[in-house]
């Protein structure tokens, strides 16, 4: 299995060096050559089999020879072994035909664990090999941080850098991120909004003397591997409702677009997919250009769903890829002019070729805080902010004869504020994070400067 830059103009890499790469030099994100395909049959076989099982079978073809089967399973197999629930991805029902995909049995709570954990074990492997150390630097808005940071810390072979925007996560957030002790791990509390932390983050990978001196590693949803990881949990709630004898229809609350990317790469993988529902908050981008064609950033209203502040969409960039039928020229225009004017605009006939997978809605801010509300109240179900935005689009554009699964991105405990005003029940963490509160932090305060971020990963990388 080889990949390529959406860009067009990088190195083609096998799995191993993609991953380890994760920018392409030429600012592009790497995507599959091709992508393998599953007959009826082999999505058929999935049914009643274990979460882990069907990780292996569904991710196996995109790792080449990278791992043996052998280790591919133990590599799957250390990467969910600290959920907190023995299907992983268990399915919930809301109402008829619209079920819930708990993605919060990790061990920070969030989805981003899926993809999280089994990038550290691929990571480790794949360095203890090679003996060779990295320097991998993230960029979040609350998640993907957490998650990565749990996932290395204390690895040899690893030096973590997490960038977020100073006081625009949740607390619980912060607090995973800034009380684990291990010294390979650091958290930089970066003065600006995620935009700012990421676009900090795609500097550092186009300073190449920079970039090759620190033997600089991506985590973020930029690297393939995070993709196909989330690929994973679409066959397996699809299957547990009926496919591939039935189409299935997904909503997702999402930002960076790359968790709903991942439903994309399944559809094409050959699960009947019906239609795939963006679900946005106010800081709609997505929508947007869903709806108009016009993907214009705007500025970042802070949000009780503050992981999908957001106004550049790293993953769109692989949509637009497919869309534009592998024309790496056209997808680099499009980036170049993003950079350059804040924007651009696709044709008609893009447009029309994003909607043949794509659907999309907004939520307000109130609707989000109704939502909560409303699911508790009538169904017992307490949602977190971002879920809630996924469960009020799923309800309003779900067609009834068609299964929807709405993806459950969060624990309601990681937003306790904006849960317990809308309900009036503060949630608790799981007993397992119990003491989060009472850990010291440890944090350094940045600013939103390129060459002082740059300056900070330097002093402290080990040798």
């Amino acid at each position: 299995m080889r990949y390529i830059s959406t860009r067009g103009n990088a190195p083609v890499l096998g799995f191993e060096d993609a991953m380890l790469t994760g920018l392409a030099r030429d600012g592009g994100l790497y995507v599959p050559e091709t992508i393998p395909q599953m007959s009826h049959d082999d999505i058929a076989a999935m049914a009643g089999l274990s979460y882990e099982e069907i990780a292996f079978r569904v991710m196996r073809p995109y790792v080449g020879d990278t791992f043996s089967d052998a280790e591919f399973r133990d590599i799957i197999a250390k990467a969910y072994a600290n959920f907190g629930h023995t299907a992983r991805a268990p399915l919930v029902q809301l109402d008829n035909n619209h079920f819930l995909l708990e993605l919060f049995h990790g061990p920070t709570l969030a989805f981003k664990d899926f993809a999280m954990q089994l990038i550290g074990q691929l990571f480790q492997v794949a360095l203890s090999r090679r003996n060779e150390r990295v320097t991998i630097v993230g960029a979040t808005s609350g998640d993907t941080g957490s998650a990565a940071i749990e996932a290395f810390r204390g690895l040899d072979a690893v030096d973590v850098f997490i960038l977020y925007p100073h006081g625009r996560v949740s607390e619980v957030q912060r607090r995973q991120m800034t009380t684990p002790s291990e010294d390979n791990v650091h958290a930089l509390a970066v003065d600006g909004h995620f935009d700012d932390c990421q676009s900090r983050l795609k500097d550092m990978f186009n300073d190449f003397e920079f970039r090759d001196g620190v033997k600089l590693a991506g985590v973020n949803s930029i690297n393939w591997a995070r993709v196909l990881a989330q690929v994973v949990y679409y066959f397996s709630s699809a299957v547990q409702l009926g496919a591939p004898d039935r189409k299935i229809s997904f909503t997702v609350p999402t930002g960076n677009f790359g968790d709903i990317f991942a439903g994309f790469i399944a559809k094409k993988m050959g699960l009947p997919i019906d239609r795939l529902i963006v679900a946005t908050n106010q800081n709609d981008i997505l929508h947007r250009c869903l709806t108009t064609g016009d993907y214009r950033m705007d500025d970042v209203v802070p949000s009780i769903s503050p992981s999908m502040d957001i106004q550049i969409s790293s993953n769109f960039e692989r949509a637009l890829f497919y869309a534009y039928d592998g024309d790496g020229a056209a997808v680099a225009a499009l980036m170049d002019d993003l950079k350059t004017k804040s924007g651009f605009a696709v044709s008609q006939g893009i447009l029309d070729t994003l909607r043949k997978d794509f659907d999309s809605g907004r939520v307000s801010e109130d609707e989000t805080s109704a939502e909560i509300t409303r699911s508790y109240q009538t169904r017992a179900e307490l949602l977190c902010p971002h879920s809630a935005i996924g469960v009020h689009v799923g309800d309003q554009m779900r067609d009834p004869n068609t299964p929807m699964i709405t993806l459950a991105t969060a624990h309601p405990a990681k937003f306790p504020d904006a849960v317990e005003a809308a309900t009036g029940y503060r949630p608790e963490l799981p007993v397992r994070m119990a003491d989060l509160f009472d850990r010291d932090e440890r944090v350094t305060r940045a600013a939103n400067d390129l060459q002082a971020l740059k300056a900070i990963v330097q002093e402290r990388i080990k040798a």
